[in-house]
């Protein structure tokens, strides 16, 4: 049965993501928001240009599809299926989603984009006890992608569990709030992103993921950077009502959170830096904190310069627990292994060598679907 209320409890069940045929990304505004602290400045490529003709501004969308190096996707896919190998050997069932077999392009009234596989399954769902709740997706090629994970959804549903999605966005230009980029934070020398009025408009719509939130049991945490999600926090507030606590952090970053933040066990978080410790709730800067290592460059593979960097340096932090003492760290951050040992924990290390170009970690691959335990409180 689906059940899993916080991030370090007992692993019975997870997802695993699939990379198989991630061989493109559109280059187009959804696409350069979401991505915007770690990478706008490598897009310097043809900007969108104002337009009213709306067939025009369909093309601007997807004229600039990157493809992705087929000695880098082979790679991925090892060290994807050595996790799964771990999990299985650590006694954790694991659940992949339908493969997507080629490339598939797609058009809704409003634009057109290429469907990319269901690797980070953690972005457009959140487990909250026994239920499912879909997220609106913030990157267009995105928009279908949970389909891949339907059977395994309906697996759950069947054995009793809720399913729920929150509103699906439109995704015309203009439904995306611009004021996190636009400010003085990472300012451009040019303004790179233009948005295309359409009649399909209806103002800021409702974006948020699930890597956004961090739950704690009856606390969750929620990233809000944009008016985008300020929505989706809202709709997640009244659709769990009095039985969660959600806390609101405002532009911790621009979007994701488990790689700056994420508990461990009750009492103990992993963060990032200092910086960070007085914008969490009270009760969780009285956890004990582990700061890790600063990661150096040469854990990470040497890229050609045109190949598009999509995290930060910081993205081996985006650890998976499997309970309250073992946690699978990538092998390539030994200094990150040794850390947690020290608080210990145990360690358990699986290679991971492009997290930077395909924008994801091991919590990013991962969702939970049972954990055990129940609902706890641990802020009082």
């Amino acid at each position: 049965m689906l059940n899993s209320f916080d991030e370090w409890s007992p692993l019975k069940e997870v997802i695993v993501g699939s990379p198989i045929n991630y061989n493109t990304q559109d280059l187009e505004l959804s696409f350069k928001l979401f991505f915007h602290d770690v990478a706008y400045a490598t897009f310097w490529y043809p900007h969108y240009e104002k337009s009213n003709d709306p067939s025009a501004a369909i093309a601007q969308a997807t004229s600039s599809t990157r493809k992705l190096g087929k000695k880098y996707l082979e790679e991925l896919t090892e060290d994807v299926e050595e996790l799964v190998s771990t999990l299985e050997g650590l006694g954790v069932k694991v659940h992949k989603p339908m493969t997507l077999s080629h490339p598939i392009k797609f058009t809704t009234p409003y634009w057109e984009a290429t469907c990319i596989p269901a690797l980070n399954v953690r972005d457009q769902a959140i487990i909250i006890g026994n239920e499912i709740i879909e997220t609106p997706p913030q990157i267009r090629a995105r928009y279908f992608e949970n389909d891949l994970l339907k059977p395994i959804f309906y697996h759950y549903f069947n054995q009793g569990a809720k399913w729920t999605t929150m509103p699906r966005p439109i995704m015309t230009d203009r439904s995306f709030d611009m004021s996190y980029v636009s400010s003085d934070r990472t300012p451009c020398v040019e303004n790179i992103y233009t948005q295309n009025t359409s009649e399909f408009d209806v103002g800021h719509e409702m974006m948020i993921d699930g890597a956004q939130c961090i739950r704690l049991g009856k606390d969750i945490i929620v990233n809000v950077a944009t008016e985008n999600h300020w929505l989706g926090f809202q709709w997640l507030e009244r659709h769990l009502g009095d039985k969660f606590r959600l806390h609101k952090i405002f532009q911790l970053t621009d979007n994701h959170i488990d790689s700056i933040i994420l508990p461990l066990r009750p009492g103990k978080l992993l963060l990032r830096h200092p910086q960070f410790l007085d914008k969490l709730p009270e009760f969780l800067q009285k956890w004990d904190i582990i700061y890790p290592p600063e990661p150096t460059e040469n854990i990470f593979p040497q890229y050609e310069d045109d190949e598009l960097i999509l995290t930060t340096k910081y993205i081996d932090l985006n650890i998976l627990s499997v309970d309250e003492e073992k946690v699978i760290v990538n092998s390539l951050f030994p200094e990150l292994m040794t850390t947690l040992e020290k608080h210990g924990f145990t360690p358990i290390p699986v290679r991971h060598r492009h997290r930077r170009l395909f924008g994801g970690g091991f919590h990013c691959f991962t969702l939970d679907t049972v954990r055990e335990g129940k609902l706890e409180d641990y802020s009082s």
